[in-house]
């Protein structure tokens, strides 16, 4: 018996390690608070800028934008356009209220949309909090040649989210949007 790679092993080989990425809090409270005292007590933000720097990645902004669906596509085709930006993600504003347009707002900007992520993320919402996680609302797709994600603001959901899922596969994903 010879070693050699497995198949996913060779099927990621070429993709990017280090991402540049660049995450958005979609929140009127976190917003008007930044604002209001040039501070805000956002835990999801932060912790998607934790995990990814723990990863390797470079984590080039962390923005608060209100639950404004104008200004949730601002965000995305500001940087949709810039060079050097590999991963887009949202956090906040995917909830069941009239407030809640995360998903709305990005979703007729994508090129192509990944509903494997929200039916991982489901599913793994699942094994943790039970039939609740019927409630969650998730995106992942393509925007220009960037990655974006959109994910509740629960810091749990955020961890669960990249750790299982973006971390594990966003340079994957790369290779494959970039023709790498």
């Amino acid at each position: 018996m010879t070693d050699q790679p497995s198949t996913p092993s060779l099927h990621k080989k070429g993709m990017p390690i280090h991402l540049h990425v660049c995450v958005i809090v979609v929140s009127d409270s976190r917003h008007n608070q930044l604002i209001a005292t040039g501070e805000t007590d956002d835990v999801s933000g932060n912790l998607i800028k934790k995990l990814a720097k723990e990863h390797g990645h470079s984590v080039l902004s962390l923005e608060y934008v209100p639950d404004e669906i104008d200004q949730i596509q601002g965000v995305l085709k500001r940087y949709g356009s810039q060079n050097g930006i590999d991963l887009l993600i949202f956090t906040g504003g995917t909830g069941l209220t009239t407030r809640d347009v995360t998903i709305e707002a990005v979703t007729p900007l994508l090129k192509k949309t990944l509903p494997g992520f929200g039916e991982l993320f489901r599913k793994l919402s699942f094994d943790d909090i039970g039939a609740a996680a019927m409630l969650t609302r998730a995106l992942a797709g393509i925007f220009k040649d960037k990655l974006i994600f959109c994910l509740p603001g629960s810091p749990n959901a955020v961890k669960l989210a990249m750790e299982h899922l973006i971390l594990l596969e966003a340079g994957h994903i790369l290779k494959h949007i970039r023709n790498l």
